[in-house]
Order: structure tokens, then C-alpha cells, then sequence
């Protein structure tokens, strides 16, 4: 499977394209998310958004619930809800339309327009592409049992990323069941789905369904129009 930026990520609706162009691979660009958003956040039209607190930027169509936690640097796009008890400890940008639900957890993350985290869930080091979206309570793991290097395993070929810490990432219009488990290093290509209580390992080619067992088809007569 082609797992560069430009293969899984499409529909180009986020801020920090310009920065994911830089790379050839997802994984290279988790390092130095913090220090872009800072930068995006600073060119930001004072008109649109808001700068609730040192490196915190909310656009001033967006919702947060009083109860959620905004961690620097961080920005929330237009028309985003950040619900209920939301803890964003940092390093995280959220795109427009976007909803981030009650009791989710995000930690340095590239989410792009349109996406869905609504209920319960941690995604950590990891990119959700356009319109992907994740059931409630499904989590990704963005560290080994063993603590070793992540490694990206893509038909017998490993891939070193050097890291410690790579989540998951979620190519555009993907949708991930409930409670399902994504393991470090996971890569979903466009337009698949997981079945609910899956536990994910390695890659889902595009246009595909992972059934819970482990068993993965391909989808027919699927419409692979960018949307």
C-alpha cells in the first residue's frame, strides 16, 4: 500500500497541509506539530478567531462547553463543537465541522475538517483524515507494550519511524466501530471500516472492511470520489 500524505490524505481541508507537504510520510511529521501550530496560530485573522489563553485559538464559530480543557497550543476551526468534560491536553489542531465529544482525550493531533471523536475516546500522536470518524470508545494505542520503537509493517517490508510514541492514522472518510482498538503504527487507508471491538494492527488497504476477527474484504462498487 502507497502510505505517503499525498495517498492518504486527499481532500486537503486542514491548516496544516502546507507543513504535512514538508514530509513523505505521516509518521515523520508528529514531531513538530507543536511548533506549527504555534506558528499557523499566530498568522491567524484576529476577526475569525480568538486567543482564549497563551497559544490557545478558537474561531469564534466554534462551540466549547464551559467544562472542557483546552492544553497550549491548540486551535479549534469554525462551526467545531468541543463538548462536555473534552480534555485537550495539547498539540492538537481541529479542523471546522468537526465534533469532539464528551470525555475524549486528544494529544498531539493533526484532525482535519469534517471529522468525528464523539464520545470517549483517546486518539494520541496520530492523524484522522477528512471525514473519518470514531465510534464511541474506540482508542488508539500510540505506545508499544514493550516500549520499543514503533515499527510500520506494510506487506513484509518494515518501515522504522524512529519513535517511541506514533498512534494511528486514519485516511479520509474512514470509519472505525465502537470500542474497537487501534495498536501503534496503525494505517487505514481511505474510504475503509472497522468493524466494531476490532483490534487493529498494521495496514487496511483503501476501500476495504476489517471485520472483528481479523478478517479484512474489499468493498464493491464503492464511490472513490473525493468528498
Amino acid at each position: 500500500m502507497d502510505l505517503t500524505i499525498n495517498s492518504l490524505y486527499k481532500n486537503k481541508a486542514t491548516l496544516m497541509m502546507e507543513y504535512l507537504s514538508k514530509f513523505t510520510y505521516p509518521w515523520e511529521a508528529l514531531k513538530g506539530i507543536k511548533e506549527e501550530i504555534i506558528r499557523i496560530g499566530n498568522s491567524l485573522d484576529k476577526q475569525e478567531y480568538n486567543e482564549i489563553s497563551e497559544n490557545v485559538w478558537v474561531h469564534k464559530k466554534a462551540k466549547v462547553f464551559p467544562s472542557a480543557y483546552l492544553g497550549a497550543p491548540c486551535i479549534i476551526g469554525a462551526n467545531t463543537e468541543v463538548r462536555h468534560c473534552a480534555f485537550i491536553r495539547g498539540s492538537a489542531i481541529v479542523g471546522n465541522d468537526c465534533v469532539i465529544g464528551n470525555s475524549v482525550e486528544l494529544k498531539n493531533v493533526i484532525i482535519f475538517d469534517n471529522v468525528q471523536v464523539p464520545h470517549y475516546n483517546y486518539v494520541g500522536d496520530s492523524i484522522l483524515g477528512f471525514k473519518s470518524h470514531m465510534g464511541a470508545g474506540a482508542i488508539t494505542s500510540n505506545v508499544r507494550s514493550d516500549k520499543a520503537l514503533v515499527i510500520i509493517h506494510n506487506e513484509g517490508t518494515d518501515v522504522e519511524t524512529g519513535e517511541k510514541k506514533v498512534g494511528a492514522f486514519l485516511g479520509d472518510n474512514v470509519e472505525v466501530g465502537c470500542n474497537s482498538v487501534l495498536n501503534p503504527g496503525t494505517i487505514i487507508g481511505d474510504n475503509s471500516s472497522v468493524y466494531p471491538t476490532s483490534c487493529v494492527r498494521g495496514i487496511i488497504q483503501s476501500n476495504s472492511i476489517y471485520k472483528n476477527d481479523g478478517t479484512i474484504i474489499t468493498k464493491k462498487n464503492y464511490d472513490t470520489t473525493v468528498r
